[in-house]
């Protein structure tokens, strides 16, 4: 997220552009639920090999309104990498380069906020590419789900050790535990996460 000063800043520096409304505050009532495979670990280093996004709009997810990107294999896509997200080269023969990539994620979110698990992590990659690409970083505001779920327990049993794994979250709220990690799967269990926090109650404890 940008502040205030940053944001008059791009504003004014992308007036004449066609991205000079991303900048302006998001008024409406939809959130876009994001999540990135990449190549390593570490923010500074990875790059990006799928990106999946959908939208959410009160306590329904619109799955039918999603989008899943597969960019060119990056340079650094090596046999830990594909370790980790199952993705090899020949699975990115037809990747989009990373303008047309990041034009459609653009396009797709606007200005809206962005949920996820571990939702800083992907934004930091993106903001590296999108000041590389465009000049800016991305003036989206961003929903970490584990913070959410951590919030809802601490005011239950204050200081008890809760487990903020993907999985562990999804069983405690009774969702669906994703059978494989890929994107846009993700990016569905984090919108999952997010409604039922803000818009269901949260189970026993004991369920947990």
């Amino acid at each position: 997220m940008i502040n205030t000063l940053r944001r008059l800043w791009y504003r004014h520096k992308f007036t004449h552009s066609p991205y000079r409304t991303l900048f302006d505050r998001y008024r409406g009532d939809e959130l876009v639920s994001l999540d990135c495979e990449t190549t390593s670990l570490d923010p500074k280093n990875a790059e990006l090999v799928t990106i999946a996004a959908t939208h959410i709009k009160a306590n329904r997810i619109l799955t039918s309104q999603s989008i899943h990107l597969t960019l060119q294999a990056p340079g650094s896509l090596d046999a830990n990498s594909i370790a980790i997200h199952q993705i090899r080269h020949q699975d990115l023969g037809e990747g989009l380069g990373e303008q047309q990539a990041l034009t459609t994620l653009l396009e797709f979110i606007g200005n809206q906020p962005l949920v996820g698990y571990h939702i800083r992590y992907d934004k930091t990659i993106l903001d590296r590419y999108f000041l590389r690409l465009f000049g800016f970083a991305l003036p989206n505001k961003t929903v970490e789900v584990s913070h959410l779920y951590h919030e809802r327990l601490e005011r239950l049993l204050p200081n008890a050790y809760y487990e903020l794994s993907l999985e562990a979250i999804s069983r405690h709220l009774d969702l669906p535990i994703p059978q494989r990690h890929d994107a846009l799967q993700d990016a569905i269990t984090a919108a999952l996460i997010y409604v039922r926090l803000k818009h269901g109650d949260i189970p026993s404890l004991r369920s947990a």
